[in-house]
């Protein structure tokens, strides 16, 4: 497979910061947990979370909805709970990318079972024009157009994920 370099990672890094930035304002005095959806968002999350000047608390939820395939199934499945106590706290689920908006819908009804105190979504990538989400994204590093892309976490088939730049795959 071939890549094309499509966002470099000094442009990730001053997105994440900015992020950053305006999650500690919109929390401060505030203690959320942040929710990370592994394996994608791992390295977003530990860069995010250095760059949110409060007291936050972290938390995985692994779910499977890709397997080996550059589409997805359709069918979300909870591979890994949360070990947090959610009731009446502040949440913020933190995802590598949104595209069809399976993924998010599925947490966002697993968290709202436990009545979080509020829960906002932050995500790296969002893909313009192709989810099918009734509510908004509060928080969203680049939107992009439908590409397949890895790097910075994003994988395909358990690859790339260790880039530091994010590119498009291609097709070889």
């Amino acid at each position: 497979m071939k890549t094309e370099r499509y966002i470099s990672g000094s442009e990730i890094r001053k997105r994440v910061k900015e992020l950053g930035k305006k999650i500690t304002s919109d929390y401060r005095g505030k203690v959320p947990i942040l929710i990370g959806v592994l394996n994608g968002s791992f390295i977003f999350i530990s860069d995010l979370a250095r760059e949110i000047k409060l007291q936050v608390e972290i938390d995985f939820l692994k779910l499977s909805s890709y397997g080996d395939s550059k589409i997805s199934s359709g069918d979300v499945k909870l591979l890994k709970e949360l070990n947090c106590q959610v009731e009446g706290r502040d949440i913020i689920v933190v995802e590598d990318i949104i595209d069809s908006g399976l993924s998010a819908s599925f947490i966002k009804k697993i968290i709202e079972k436990q009545n979080p105190a509020s829960l906002q979504f932050v995500t790296l990538l969002f893909k313009k024009g192709i989810s099918n989400l009734d509510f908004k994204i509060k928080y969203k590093g680049f939107v992009i157009p439908n590409k397949f892309v890895v790097g910075y976490g994003l994988d395909y088939a358990q690859k790339y994920r260790n880039l530091k730049h994010i590119y498009i795959l291609k097709d070889a």
